[in-house]
């Protein structure tokens, strides 16, 4: 019998975030340079962030989400894990 070892897929996420009116730009640019950030958007609407998130575990990912929380112009945050 032979067995065959899957290579793990990455942990997907899209934190979805309200920033301050003004300090959108500014709050981008922090996040942009955060470890497992792979694109992070300035958007219109309901929400004024959109940051897609790559990592290998929760705990990685927990990590990233508070910091992201912890920017003082973040307002609120929803986080959705993809599979």
């Amino acid at each position: 019998m032979v067995y065959v070892l899957k290579a793990r897929k990455p942990i997907t996420a899209y934190l979805l975030a309200t920033v301050r009116t003004g300090k959108e730009y500014e709050t981008l640019e922090i996040i942009k340079g955060m470890k497992g950030v792979k694109e992070a958007l300035i958007t219109y609407g309901l929400w004024d962030l959109v940051v897609r998130i790559e990592v290998d575990d929760l705990a990685e990912l927990d990590k990233i989400i508070s910091d992201i929380r912890d920017i003082e112009w973040i307002e609120r945050t929803t986080t959705l894990i993809g599979v």
